[in-house]
């Protein structure tokens, strides 16, 4: 993140998220189809060539035709922040909009949803030397002792960052060392902040049970279509360190592959990781402002949730009528 100030864009979106495996590309694609749109991605790891089958990325065929922009769009060792995603997704949407489309917004990565909807919280840029020192701390003591230490200062932030995500606890202890305020208690505030799309923002809510089977179901799917062998491949042609084989599911693989764990023992630990990030994520979108429709995925009416839809588009092309 950087101290970077994005304007308003007067581009009505939809924006479609909630906790992994809930169904949100499945909806967006559905509503797409119905309202003459195109998705944006808003995913940690979808956004990375190559990483297919553990980010649930959709296929051609589940596409049908319609594109889905920032899926694929990096690759796997090119840094990537929510300024960086936030500034991606502006020229996705405008050039959705260019095509008289209705840009959908769709995905489970919080922190980079709101700074495209709301700007970037200020922050002071990256001291080189302090970062230094704390990456040298993380390779001496380990990355879950520096996350019990971002606890004891940043109980907000260390409940969102994974006790191994090395590079986010360390921007969060960077960030408190040079502001002596909380990156939690930051993204608190900024949570408030002005939207910057008119926005339909939809979140999904499943039942807890229905989404930890779900998940269940999900991750010996993907284990039985040969997630090991891609992680293996991948392992082949990018470095370890390169951020999405810190994501969930695919840590996890690494370790076993790594001889870490067993192979009766993967199954469980990829779900009890993915449970943890779940979890994480309805939290994190169960406090979030500005959403307008939280919906049960198992039990909403599809055509009821349309009108609501071009309702919404339509209002806005009247208040834009009214405004000439």
């Amino acid at each position: 993140m950087n101290d970077q100030v994005f304007p308003q864009i007067p581009i009505p979106i939809l924006v479609i998220a909630g906790p992994t495996a809930s169904g949100k590309t499945h909806l967006a694609l559905h509503l797409a189809k119905g309202v003459g749109g195109e998705l944006v991605g808003a995913d940690s790891v979808q956004i990375y060539r190559e990483f297919n089958i553990g980010s649930a990325k959709p296929s051609a065929d589940d596409l049908q035709g319609i594109p889905h922009h920032l899926i694929d769009a990096i690759d796997p060792d090119e840094p990537i922040d929510a300024a960086s995603y936030a500034a991606m997704a502006d020229r996705a949407i405008w050039e959705v909009h260019s095509r008289g489309r209705v840009p959908i917004v769709v995905g489970g990565a919080g922190l980079w949803l709101r700074a495209l909807l709301r700007g970037l919280v200020a922050l002071p840029r990256p001291d080189p030397e302090l970062r230094k020192r704390l990456e040298a701390e993380v390779e001496r003591l380990g990355a879950p002792a520096m996350h019990a230490r971002l606890a004891s200062v940043d109980p907000d932030a260390a409940k969102r960052i994974h006790p191994n995500d090395a590079l986010r606890i360390v921007r969060a202890l960077e960030v408190h060392a040079q502001t002596g305020k909380a990156l939690g208690a930051l993204w608190k505030a900024h949570a408030l902040g002005k939207m910057r799309y008119p926005t339909l923002f939809i979140v999904l809510e499943p039942e807890p049970n229905t989404l930890r089977a779900r998940i269940e179901s999900r991750v010996f799917s993907m284990l039985t279509r040969g997630w090991v062998e891609e992680v293996r491949g991948l392992l082949e042609r990018w470095p370890a360190s390169a951020r999405p084989f810190h994501s969930v599911g695919y840590r996890e693989i690494v370790a076993f592959l790594g001889g870490k764990t067993t192979q009766a023992e993967l199954p469980t630990a990829i779900i009890r990781s993915t449970w943890a990030y779940a979890r994480r994520q309805r939290m994190w979108f169960r406090k979030e402002a500005g959403v307008n429709l939280r919906i049960d995925p198992q039990r909403f009416e599809f055509d009821g949730l349309k009108k609501q839809v071009l309702d919404f588009l339509n209002s806005m092309v009247s208040r834009e009528v009214r405004q000439q």
